[in-house]
């Protein structure tokens, strides 16, 4: 399997696949494609006529794109992986939630774009944008807290693909030094402590490019 993923730095979206397949132990072959300095991303869509999106997972020359789509698709392939829960109610939870990340959470997405390098803090507006998006996932992961899972310390004791959904926003809250909930710190400091998370962060340390866009967001400190 191959992964075609953007820069590990910026791209939330290649984050999830990438941090599910390394957690459960699936090998795979990776690409970065950096969009913004030149036209990789476009020849990909075009070779598979499918939209110029990171990420893409191409097995034996079948594309699937969108990082949902993917993670359902490694569940599937892997059934022993655990990407999603064994217990139907679990598994539910965690996939209404997943999808809600999908679909969700736009201002928290376009005030504080992921940025693995740099530690911010927003503008009292910023802030305020983002407040709603931020009482929600605490309400998420309330009732994940409440839920009748096995131990462990991620959403659904072990790690599953919600956690990889939710991965970029980890970097979002801890990033920008947001506060959603003493719960969510502690997931937050379980994700940081996977060696994945941390092979992850060292290569968007070491890369060179640069997006102004992203880098002009919130007030550094």
């Amino acid at each position: 399997m191959h992964l075609y993923i953007a820069y590990k730095n910026y791209s939330s979206w290649s984050l999830r696949p990438w941090i599910a397949m390394k957690v459960a132990g699936i090998p795979f072959d990776e690409t970065i494609l950096p969009f913004y300095h030149d036209d990789s991303l476009d020849k990909l869509g075009a070779r598979y006529q499918i939209p110029a999106q990171v990420p893409v997972l191409v097995e034996n020359e079948q594309p699937v794109w969108d990082s949902l789509a993917i993670l359902e698709r490694l569940a599937e392939q892997s059934p022993e992986s655990g990407l999603w829960p064994e217990d139907t109610a679990l598994r539910s939870l965690a996939r209404s939630a997943a999808a809600e990340m999908h679909s969700g959470f736009v201002p928290l997405r376009s005030t504080c774009p992921m940025n693995c390098r740099k530690n911010k803090r927003l503008s009292e507006e910023n802030l305020a944008a983002v407040q709603d998006d931020l009482k929600r996932l605490a309400e998420i992961w309330d009732k994940f807290e409440r839920a009748n899972k096995p131990e462990g310390d991620f959403l659904c004791g072990p790690f599953c693909n919600v956690d990889a959904m939710y991965a970029p926003v980890m970097w979002r809250i801890h990033g920008y030094g947001l506060e959603v909930s003493p719960t969510f710190d502690r997931w937050i400091a379980a994700m940081l402590a996977l060696p994945a998370m941390q092979e992850w962060l060292a290569s968007a340390q070491q890369e060179e490019w640069v997006i102004e866009q992203y880098e002009s967001a919130g007030e550094t400190v």
